[in-house]
Formats: structure tokens, sequence, C-alpha cells
């Protein structure tokens, strides 16, 4: 468990000092250059260190162990981070948008000059390399704030690449006169912040429905219900609802077993459950079990994930 935090936690602090070195590189090539598509890229740079804070915020809340006030965990401080990157993506992507749309309807804009291209192509190879690292740092372990920080970086090497063409046509529009190519670059803004906007409502999506405790679907669970029918004593799983709760997931398990047996008896099977989940399945980190009499004509027969022995 410290080891996956920890590797997460180099990670985050690896993209805030690459960020904010991006950030002021290409807001002060964009001021130099007259490129709007370049600055909003920096804006978009600058988002991403003040997302990587939010997650590194949250890590070092989700490392913390149960407590009576929270005993299930603090796994969902992960997605707590997620949400709050999802929404800087998004008022970051309605502001560059709003400052694009208004040099498009306003005066013909002065075409970026050529150091713009340089700072875009950096930008665009050190964010991808991000992406990579953290994407698969975060299927790895698991951690939803770090995949979210994943695309918040491969959206900046999106952007970049809109601001690439849109310089690179503005530059060509005012040396052979076409004075249309100049948009280009406000019109590249406008894209990225398309790209940061969608970016932004799909991270927000995914998370929120784990913090309204959106069970998994029955195909998920299947493995679940098999290993605890293999446990001698259980003669029926009625229930099993299983939740994800930041990077494990909360198992809440109904089973049948003979009515004619002790309750110590009883308990003993449910101590099996218990341990023969959390044993088979490492994503399984909580487990309540209730024990259920059984009886052919058992209420459960509809219930989700019910599974029959």
């Amino acid at each position: 468990m410290d080891d996956r935090f920890k590797q997460a936690e180099v990670a985050t602090w690896i993209g805030i000092v690459v960020n904010g070195v991006l950030a002021i590189m290409k807001g002060f090539i964009g001021w130099l250059s007259g490129s709007r598509a370049l600055i909003a890229d920096a804006a978009h740079s600058a988002s991403d260190v003040v997302g990587s804070i939010a997650v590194l915020a949250g890590l070092r809340t989700a490392k913390k162990p149960p407590d009576k006030d929270h005993p299930y965990g603090h796994g969902k401080a992960e997605n707590i981070a997620t949400i709050i990157v999802a929404i800087l993506l998004i008022v970051i992507g309605v502001e560059i948008a709003i400052s694009s749309l208004k040099i498009i309807f306003g005066e013909i804009p002065p075409a970026p000059k050529g150091i713009a291209l340089g700072a875009i192509i950096i930008s665009i190879l050190v964010k991808e390399v991000l992406f990579q690292y953290k994407y698969r740092l975060a299927k790895k372990i698991n951690s939803s704030a770090l995949l979210a920080e994943a695309w918040h970086h491969r959206s900046d090497a999106l952007s970049s690449i809109a601001a690439f063409v849109g310089v690179l046509g503005a530059i060509l529009g005012q040396q052979y006169n076409y004075p249309i190519f100049i948009y280009l670059d406000p019109l590249a803004g406008l894209v990225v912040s398309i790209l940061v906007i969608k970016v932004g409502f799909s991270l927000a999506k995914e998370s929120s429905l784990i913090m309204m405790e959106q069970v998994l679907g029955p195909e998920k669970t299947k493995p679940y219900i098999k290993t605890v029918t293999n446990i001698e004593g259980v003669k029926r799983v009625d229930e099993l609802l299983a939740r994800t709760h930041g990077h494990y997931i909360v198992i809440d398990i109904k089973v049948s077993v003979d009515p004619h047996i002790s309750v110590e008896e009883g308990h003993f099977i449910s101590k099996k459950v218990k341990q023969g989940l959390l044993a088979n399945h490492r994503d399984i980190k909580k487990v309540f079990v209730h024990i259920n009499p059984y009886r052919i004509e058992s209420n459960y027969n509809n219930v989700r994930n019910t599974v029959k022995v």
C-alpha cells in the first residue's frame, strides 16, 4: 500500500515541476511571439499544476487508514481529486474558448512569430512522455486520480498539436498574403478549448458515478460470486453488491447457510467468506457478510447478482 502511494506521489511531483516549467516557457514565448494559441496552451499547462496539487492532496488523504469516522477508509479522496481536475479542465476550456472567439470576431490579428513553433514542439513531446508514464503507472496501481492526471497531459499534448497547426497556418498566411490563414491561430485555440472541455466532462462523469456509490455490474462480480460459492458451508449467494471506493473494492454480501447449524458455525462460515474474497481478489479491501438461513423459497431469487448452488 505504501509503495503504491509513494509511486503515485513521485509521479505527481514530476508532473508539477515539468508543467510549471512548460507553463512559464509557453506563456513567455506566447507573449513574445504574439500567439494566442500558445498562450492558451500555457494556461492549460498551468491548470495541470493546480490539478496535480489537488491530486497530491487526494493521494495523501487516500492513504490514511480507516478510522472511527471513516470505517471504509479514505479511498474516495482520489475521486474527489479527480473531480477537481475535471472542473479545472472545464473552466480553463471555457476561458480559452471565450478568448479565441473575441479574436475571431475582432480585428485581424498579427501572425505569431516562428519561435512559437519551437516551444509547441517541445511541449508536445514532453506532454506525451508524461502521459505514457502516468497512464501506465495509473493502470498498474489502479489510481483514478493519477489516470485523470495522465489524460490531462494527453489533452495538453493534443491542444499543443492544434496550436502548432494554427500558428504554422497563421505564419504561412502572412508570408504568402492569405489573411484568412491568420485566423488559424485563434481557431486552434478554439479547438483546444473543445478538447479540454470534453476531457473534463468525461473525467467528472466517471468519478461522479463512483462517488454516488454505483455498484459494479454482474459481469464484473462473477469472479467474486464464484469464489464464495466454492466455500464449504455456503448454500447460496443471495446478494452481492460491490462498489468502488477509490482504488479498491468494498463488498456487501448475503449468503444462505444451513438453518440448523449453531450461531458460532454460521459465524465461522462468514469469516471464511470474507477471508476467501480478500485472499483471492487483490482489488477487494473490505468485506461485510450477512448470514441468512437457507430456504428453497428464498425471497432473494430475483435479487441482482443472485446465484443458486
